[in-house]
């Protein structure tokens, strides 16, 4: 007898379609994890369910004061009297001094060779002595001339004296009828003529004297004009001797010992230790807001010194503005050194009765247009409108009031939740 099998009751299964089903499952799965995802992650923005430390962050309170608006920028110490000292003539320097010496007005500090001026000025002397030796030779020849003229109207005075005696005398002997007429005429004649040669001896002797004294005159000017461009010339000289214009110290040489060098070559600066001022690299943006007289706090080392603004450049470099200030009352800080780097905190405005909380990050990372308040254990995301700022605080025109307290460091850390809550 055959034993039956069990084949007629077995049913074909299609071997795809276990896998489809699993497919489908691990989509739905997924599609189910993100959706808890993003429910989580809107519950946490709008329900505060997202925890920081407070320790984490730094929360200020809101105040009302006086807001000082102020600028902290760098500076560094500069000379107010540095003066700089330049060759006259083309020439060789010879420095007498160096750098960090101590010097007094007038020294000494560099000698120029310029042979070339030296020569000049010997022509020049010898030129002004040759006038002054013309001129007294035409004093001499002057005396000469009105003593001729002189002798020569004295002598006229004499035979005029002589033609008025004879005359007389044959006058007398006419009269007496011991001489004819004709010797008495000729006596009158001579009489005339002497005194016609006196008088014009006279004359030509005045005016030999005032041409005499116009020739010494003449002679005496050429060399006073003379005497003037000696002058000058010895004065180029004297320049040849670069002298301190001031007590200080010898700062910069611009060239080297024994180096030849042209007209209005730089040589040297001369520094004034006793007044120093603070050149200051101030923000174009702060540009506007200087003005002259404006108080800042120079920070030099651990001590700080008041000044004020003397002087602010007129253009903008790479951005920044100079500006000079000068220590209060003269009083500089002591261990001052030339281009030593400091910095100051400029004071631009002072607003009373503001309201202003304690200036962070927290200005940047909204960009000033909302900040995140505390009221117990959250914090809650806020609109602000804020004004001036200062180095440490910033002035707040809308959205809060005194008393709040304001997240101003470490809200980068809430993301852009709305609300966070705040562990200890």
């Amino acid at each position: 007898m055959a034993i039956r099998d069990t084949s007629a009751q077995d049913v074909q299964v299609s071997t795809t379609e276990p896998g489809r089903g699993r497919r489908r499952l691990l989509l739905i799965g997924g599609a189910a994890a993100v959706a808890l995802v993003l429910a989580f992650g809107v519950a946490a923005r709008f329900t505060g369910s997202r925890s920081v430390d407070v320790q984490r962050l730094r929360i200020a309170e809101v105040t009302r004061g006086t807001l000082v608006r102020d600028a902290q920028v760098n500076g560094r110490v500069v000379a107010a009297v540095s003066p700089t000292l330049y060759a006259p003539v083309a020439s060789t320097v010879v420095f007498e001094k160096h750098a960090g010496d101590k010097v007094a007005k007038g020294d000494v500090i560099a000698r120029l060779v310029s042979p070339e001026l030296q020569s000049e000025l010997a022509r020049e002397q010898s030129t002004l002595q040759q006038l002054e030796a013309q001129t007294g030779t035409a004093r001499i020849a002057a005396s000469r001339s009105r003593l001729d003229a002189r002798k020569e109207a004295d002598e006229a005075q004499i035979g005029l004296l002589a033609a008025q005696r004879d005359l007389q005398r044959i006058e007398h002997a006419f009269r007496g009828g011991a001489l004819a007429e004709i010797d008495y005429l000729r006596a009158q004649d001579a009489l005339k003529t002497a005194q016609i040669r006196s008088q014009n001896a006279i004359k030509a002797a005045q005016l030999t004297g005032t041409s005499a004294g116009y020739s010494v005159q003449t002679s005496a000017q050429e060399a006073q004009r003379q005497r003037l461009v000696v002058a000058e010339a010895q004065r180029r000289v004297d320049e040849l001797n670069v002298r301190s214009p001031i007590d200080g110290v010898i700062g910069t040489k611009l060239v080297a010992d024994r180096a030849v060098v042209p007209a209005n070559a730089a040589l040297l600066t001369v520094v004034d230790l006793s007044k120093l001022e603070v050149e200051l690299e101030v923000p174009e943006t702060y540009a506007e807001d200087l003005g002259l007289g404006m108080t800042a706090q120079v920070q030099v080392g651990a001590n700080t010194a008041d000044a004020t603004i003397s002087s602010i450049s007129p253009e903008v470099v790479n951005r920044q503005v100079l500006a000079r200030v000068r220590f209060a009352g003269s009083k500089q800080p002591p261990g001052l050194r030339q281009n030593q780097r400091v910095t100051a905190r400029v004071l631009i405005e002072e607003r009373p009765n503001v309201l202003m909380v304690e200036r962070g990050p927290f200005v940047d990372n909204g960009g000033g247009r909302y900040a995140y308040f505390v009221d117990g254990g959250s914090a809650t995301k806020r609109p602000i409108r804020v004004g001036a700022t200062s180095i440490s605080a910033v002035e707040l025109l809308d959205g809060a009031k005194p008393g709040d307290r304001i997240v101003v460091a470490g809200s980068d850390l809430f993301g852009d939740a709305e609300k966070v809550s705040l562990s200890q």
